[in-house]
């Protein structure tokens, strides 16, 4: 018997090493280019391709992006607009639209809600030269109001998908009291129902910012310099010496800025709005 259990610790012990390894390895996977980035952000060009982690780190790149030509914190600013203007649109819509979905009977209730959830599987490339011709013919090509509209096209059944589940997990009766004082509908939605939901509106407010955020392809084609976004600034840091790695990294330290600042601020809804929002 002695010998069968050293036998079963040792297995034990083999396959919890072998997932610490494997943990290890997706960590090191995940992490490794985020450091590495950071790293090419503080490089000068001559040490850019050294291997090496021992250098004299500078910060000369990102003196370089807020400068002429590449004027980087202008495109900082456009996505600061268009994804803020986006969120604070998309979430009071939504939840609205969530709220009829979960609380109210209608015809063709299942098959509108999955016409709405169907828009998100169509590329967002079959879509883009419709709404390229559109805003051109309308004038708004190239301007803040262009993106907000795409973008919220995109993201609102996202969102409204999203608040339904947490909807769904709320019971009715605070609700149903409410309304027997005399509350209208509206100011349950506001008083009642929105404070019991609040992670879940935290954490769909996140998605809908990062989603927003990192667009790039709708960005790409309406824009040309007004309303250029921070992905498609990226882009341009290409001349004769080629792609200028070093920049470009000092660009993506300021795109990964706001979500490693939105992880770290809302870790306690995220979770709690996770396992609040389990769809039934």
């Amino acid at each position: 018997m002695s010998d069968r259990a050293a036998a079963a610790r040792r297995r034990r012990l083999v396959w919890k090493g072998l997932e610490a390894a494997i943990l290890l390895g997706m960590l090191f996977l995940i992490l490794f280019p985020i450091l590495w980035m950071a790293l090419t952000a503080f490089k000068r060009p001559v040490d850019l391709f050294d291997l090496t982690i021992l250098f004299t780190p500078t910060l000369d790149n990102f003196r370089t992006i807020f400068g002429a030509p590449w004027n980087i914190g202008r495109t900082l600013l456009n996505s600061t607009i268009v994804a803020g203007l986006t969120v604070l649109i998309s979430v009071p819509a939504s939840t609205l639209a969530a709220y009829a979905f979960s609380r109210f009977e209608m015809p063709f209730k299942g098959a509108l809600f999955f016409t709405i959830l169907a828009t998100q599987f169509i590329p967002a490339v079959v879509v883009v030269l419709p709404f390229y011709l559109l805003f051109r013919d309308l004038g708004l090509l190239d301007t803040h109001l262009a993106l907000v509209v795409v973008n919220l096209a995109i993201v609102t059944p996202f969102a409204t998908w999203m608040l339904k589940g947490f909807l769904d997990a709320v019971p009715t009766e605070s609700e149903e009291a409410a309304l027997v004082d005399g509350a209208t509908r509206l100011r349950v939605i506001l008083d009642v129902v929105v404070p019991m939901i609040w992670p879940g509106v935290v954490v769909t407010a996140v998605f809908c910012f990062i989603l927003t955020w990192n667009e790039f392809l709708f960005a790409l084609i309406l824009t040309r310099d007004d309303a250029v976004t921070l992905p498609v600034g990226i882009t341009r840091f290409r001349t004769e010496r080629g792609d200028l790695w070093e920049l470009i990294a000092a660009a993506g330290i300021l795109i990964s800025i706001p979500m490693f600042l939105l992880a770290s601020v809302i870790q306690r809804h995220f979770v709690r709005g996770m396992t609040g929002g389990a769809v039934k």
